[in-house]
């Protein structure tokens, strides 16, 4: 007998979901509200830049893509700080051959939707937009955009990949009793801007960094294009000193630019167009539970949407493929003990993921160019580096391990604590290399 299952939602998560699918030996349908994003241009600067790490790595390989991701994907192995009097300042994200890799949103989910189709043999519908859905019966209402025409359609499985604002969530799932839901938006939004490539195609600033103007309570950011651009955001609060209310005639956005980001502006030659093709977005974080009911489940962005600021909202979203795969195998496709360990092992990791993200967005804005930050920095990699079994800094738990969310959240809390300590030593700046710190950071890991 075949075996049928729907994924509402062809972005990132649900294409590659579908292709795990497919493998396990399922017809696959895809609804998508939107049109076909391959028939449009492919432009950078539509929305942040993704950053892909070892999770996304995992699972873009065991779908059997990789080779065709990494076709598109730009190492970053560190940062680069630039200082407002343009000193530059670069600090490694981990050990030696350790990187992020910088890719196109729409160019990877273009890929992913190629390689449903031919890989998973997939069948997408553009512009069928989900209106309704009965969980328990793994069935979906959707209607065509294009036609008017409303259906329904049912599986054996329905997979809700359809995003933060998630229609089968809020027209099912939330209308259930018991449904646990929380939408937070933080007070800071974010503004793109595309730096060109110079004439001759190169890159204005260094390819291979993510870079970051740092300046307290906002910072910039740019991670670079194939086509020699780079993608820019700017973080900053909606209101108050220093926010985008401020920025209210096309002078004050250039006078803020000049003395805020003086070497990005001189480089940036059509800032006033730019910044008027870009709108100002809101950052939400998405707290729910459960995440299952009957036939049908919540993914990614659908159950545990986060603000950008560890680049783990793609990687978290492809690691829910890898494991939901994990348990489709464990399980021997008993959907009901695999949604039943699904949630209740993922959901905490989900949770650790947003107190990350909103804890890497201070440490961004807020340290990364202080002197003492960095010096607690220089000991972590030294204590990783001579004790790599007993110490691993949390950026490299997150970013370059499988460790989950929540363990390395609650590691990090404790290294922190431990590290606050060492700080507050008196003349650290001038002991921070000898064997008496090194031996007493130990003895606290020990406690």
């Amino acid at each position: 007998m075949s075996k049928k299952a729907i994924v509402v939602g062809a972005g990132l998560s649900g294409s590659l979901w579908s292709i795990y699918l497919a493998k396990a030996g399922y017809e696959v349908t895809i609804y998508e509200r939107r049109q076909n994003i391959r028939d449009v241009e492919i432009s950078a600067g539509k929305s942040i830049n993704l950053a892909l790490s070892t999770r996304g790595w995992k699972a873009v390989e065991g779908a059997g893509i990789k080779d065709e991701v990494a076709e598109i994907a730009i190492p970053m192995p560190g940062r680069i700080m630039h200082a407002v009097d343009g000193e530059l300042t670069f600090q490694p994200y981990g050990k030696e051959g350790e990187a992020i890799y910088s890719v196109s949103r729409g160019h990877l989910n273009a890929i992913m939707m190629n390689m449903a189709e031919e890989k998973g043999e997939a069948t997408i519908h553009y512009q069928h937009k989900c209106v309704g859905a009965d969980l328990e019966e793994g069935k979906v209402t959707i209607k065509n955009q294009l036609t008017g025409e409303v259906f329904e359609d049912t599986a054996d499985v329905v997979f809700a990949a359809d995003g933060a604002f998630s229609a089968v969530r809020y027209k099912a799932f939330q209308k259930t009793k018991r449904f646990d839901y929380l939408q937070d938006f933080i007070d800071d939004g974010y503004k793109e801007l595309l730096l060109p490539a110079n004439e001759d195609g190169s890159y204005r600033l260094d390819k291979h960094a993510l870079h970051i103007w740092p300046r307290g309570r906002f910072m910039l950011i740019a991670l670079p294009n194939e086509d020699g651009s780079f993608t820019c955001t700017l973080f900053m609060p909606f209101e108050g000193e220093n926010s985008f209310e401020t920025l209210k005639t096309d002078e004050d956005v250039k006078t803020f630019f000049k003395t805020t980001f003086p070497d990005f502006y001189d480089m940036m030659p059509n800032l006033i167009e730019n910044w008027h093709q870009h709108p100002l977005s809101a950052l939400s974080i998405i707290r729910c539970y459960p995440w299952t009911k009957g036939k049908t489940a919540l993914m990614g962005d659908a159950c545990h949407a986060t603000v950008p600021f560890y680049g783990q909202g793609m990687n978290a979203s492809f690691e829910d493929c890898t494991v939901l795969n994990d348990l489709m195998l464990k399980h021997n496709e008993n959907w009901e003990a695999v949604f039943n360990e699904y949630q209740e092992t993922r959901k905490s990791d989900g949770d650790a993921l947003q107190d990350l993200s909103l804890h890497n967005y201070y440490v961004m804005r807020d340290y990364v160019a202080d002197p003492m930050f960095l010096l607690q920095k220089k000991i972590e990699g030294k204590l990783m580096e001579k004790h790599p079994e007993k110490w691993m800094p949390l950026y490299s738990q997150v970013t370059f391990s499988h460790i989950p969310y929540s363990k390395a959240w609650e590691t990090g809390q404790k290294q922190d604590a431990i590290m606050k300590k060492v700080m507050d030593k008196p003349n650290i700046e001038a002991i921070w290399d000898s064997k008496e710190i090194e031996n007493e950071i130990l003895g606290l890991l020990g406690e």
